[in-house]
C-alpha cells in the first residue's frame, strides 16, 4: 500500500482535464496535477511520485522530490511563522509545518533548523520537529568503535557539537576533535569514537588507533627529513597549525610524537622537534637540534 510522506510507484487509473488520478489502494484515488504529468503518460502507466497533503488537506501526488521524507532528518529554512507554527521550505508547493510544541527554540523566518520529519498520527499529516531527542535514539549500543558513520550537525553544547548519526541516533563530537568551525546542518563523514556504558555515542571526525598513528608517524618523519630535520610543531602548537600540515587533530599528533620519541627516532625540545642523530631518516637531513 502507498504511504504518505514517501515516494511511491503508482499506476494511472484515469485521465481528467486537470491531471490524472493514481491508484492509491486503501488511500483511494490520488490526484497528480496536470502540470506534473510526464509527457506520454497514459492510463496504465506507472509513475514514481511523492504523496502528501495539499493546502486543502487533500491527498495529492507530485513528481517532485522533497528535501526529506518521513523518518528523515534535514536542515531547512524557515519561510513563515504564524498562529499554527513555523513553516519550512522543503521543496514542495505546500511548506512543511513545525507546530509550536515541536520547536526546541522558537523558530524565526530566514533561519535554518535541523528537523525530523514525521507523520502526525491523529491527523495523518506530515509535520516536522526540532526536538530531535524525542524522535532519535541516544542509545547507540548497536554501533562499534571506529565504525564509519554519516553525521549531520544539529546543535552546540559546552562540550562540543551534537550530531545526528546515520539518521537514527544522536551523538556528541567533542570540541577537541573539531579542527575547524562546524555549522548547523552541515553534513560530514565521521566515526564512532566510543560507545559509553550508558549507550551514548562519542564521535570523532578522524580515524583513531595504532594503524592511524603509524601512518602519521611516517608522515612526520618524512616531513622532518624534507625540512632539515626540524619542525616547529610541538606540544605548544595550536590545533590549527598541526591540522594545516597533517590534517589531523592535535591529540593524534601528540600520540604519534610520543611513539616516535619512545623509539628514539626524534628529540623533543620546548619549541620544536628534531630527528634524532641516530635516526635513519636523518641521512641527508641537516639537524638543527
Amino acid at each position: 500500500m502507498p504511504t504518505v510522506g514517501n515516494m511511491n510507484t503508482l499506476t494511472i487509473t484515469r485521465q481528467v482535464p486537470f491531471g490524472v488520478y493514481l491508484d492509491g489502494g486503501a488511500l483511494g484515488e490520488i490526484l497528480l496535477p496536470r502540470l506534473e504529468v510526464p509527457a506520454g503518460a497514459e492510463v496504465g502507466s506507472a509513475l514514481e511520485v511523492f504523496v502528501y497533503h495539499d493546502s486543502d488537506d487533500r491527498l495529492i501526488a507530485t513528481t517532485r522530490t522533497p528535501r526529506a521524507r518521513v523518518g528523515q532528518c534535514v536542515s531547512l529554512r524557515c519561510v513563515q511563522v504564524n498562529h499554527a507554527g513555523a513553516f519550512l521550505d522543503w521543496g514542495l508547493p505546500k511548506d512543511l509545518l513545525v507546530p509550536y510544541g515541536e520547536q526546541r527554540v522558537p523558530m524565526r523566518e530566514d533561519n535554518s533548523y535541523v528537523v525530523y520529519v514525521y507523520l502526525d498520527k491523529p491527523s495523518g499529516r506530515i509535520a516536522a520537529s526540532s526536538k530531535l531527542d524525542h524522535w532519535l535514539s541516544e542509545d547507540g549500543r548497536g554501533f562499534a568503535p571506529m565504525q564509519p558513520v554519516n553525521l549531520l550537525v544539529c546543535g552546540r553544547t559546552d562540550l562540543g557539537y551534537k550530531a545526528v548519526v546515520d539518521g537514527t541516533h544522536l551523538g556528541l563530537i567533542f570540541k577537541t576533535e573539531v579542527l575547524q568551525p562546524l555549522r548547523m546542518g552541515q553534513k560530514l563523514k565521521g566515526f564512532v569514537r566510543r560507545v559509553r556504558e550508558d549507550g551514548r555515542l562519542d564521535l570523532c571526525l578522524q580515524k583513531q588507533g595504532q594503524e592511524v598513528r603509524d601512518e602519521l608517524a611516517d608522515l612526520i618523519l618524512a616531513h622532518l627529513a624534507a625540512n632539515g630535520g626540524v619542525s616547529p610543531l610541538c606540544d605548544h602548537s595550536t590545533p590549527e597549525a598541526i591540522h594545516a600540515v597533517y590534517k589531523v587533530s592535535k591529540g593524534n599528533y601528540k600520540k604519534a610524537i610520543g611513539g616516535l620519541l619512545k623509539k628514539g627516532l626524534i628529540v623533543v625540545h620546548p619549541d620544536h622537534i628534531a630527528l634524532a642523530p641516530v635516526s635513519p631518516w636523518n641521512r641527508g637531513a641537516r639537524s638543527k637540534a
